[in-house]
């Protein structure tokens, strides 16, 4: 059971979707590292969420299957970004295809391992909480982006204001 104050660890996140050097140095100690070479699908979207990845060198590209299996690239993440974390706190099927950009090590940590980690280290577990509020406020982001400029946009008179 986690108590107030018992850790300190959420501000010490240096990024949205990057782990501490803490948690990354812990989640090395469950699993070694697996080397991925370019092209390789560490997770393939509609498929059932088995564990989480983080990636400790390289790149992935983090891709959305659209219709007639074209895929349209979302972003591309390096060293110290996880991999399915949302999919496995939830249970649900990935949402999304990983590929390694190029050659890509990653540490792969089965479902129920990784949450049973979370459970024992609170101080960690409110690290993901973290994680998964930034990855929710990126995609309001990226959201808001898409809604104030649908298409194309229109070309304004001199002087005319944005509202």
């Amino acid at each position: 059971m986690c108590r107030a104050g018992e850790s300190d660890i959420v501000s010490l996140q240096p990024t949205p979707a990057r782990l501490s050097p803490d948690l990354l140095h812990a989640l090395q100690g469950i699993k070694g590292a697996q080397q991925f070479p370019k092209g390789a699908i560490l997770i393939q979207q509609s498929s059932a969420a088995k564990g989480v990845y983080v990636v400790e060198s390289g790149e992935v590209r983090v891709l959305l299957l659209t219709g007639q299996d074209q895929r349209q690239l979302l972003e591309v993440v390096g060293p110290g970004n996880m991999l399915g974390l949302s999919e496995n706190m939830t249970g649900e099927t990935y949402r999304i295809t990983a590929e390694a950009g190029d050659e890509t090590t990653a540490i792969f940590i089965p479902r129920e391992e990784f949450l049973s980690f979370l459970r024992t280290h609170c101080d960690f577990c409110m690290q993901v909480v973290h994680l998964l509020s930034d990855d929710l406020h990126r995609l309001y982001d990226k959201f808001r982006n898409i809604t104030a400029h649908p298409g194309r946009p229109r070309q304004r008179a001199v002087g005319e204001q944005l509202n």
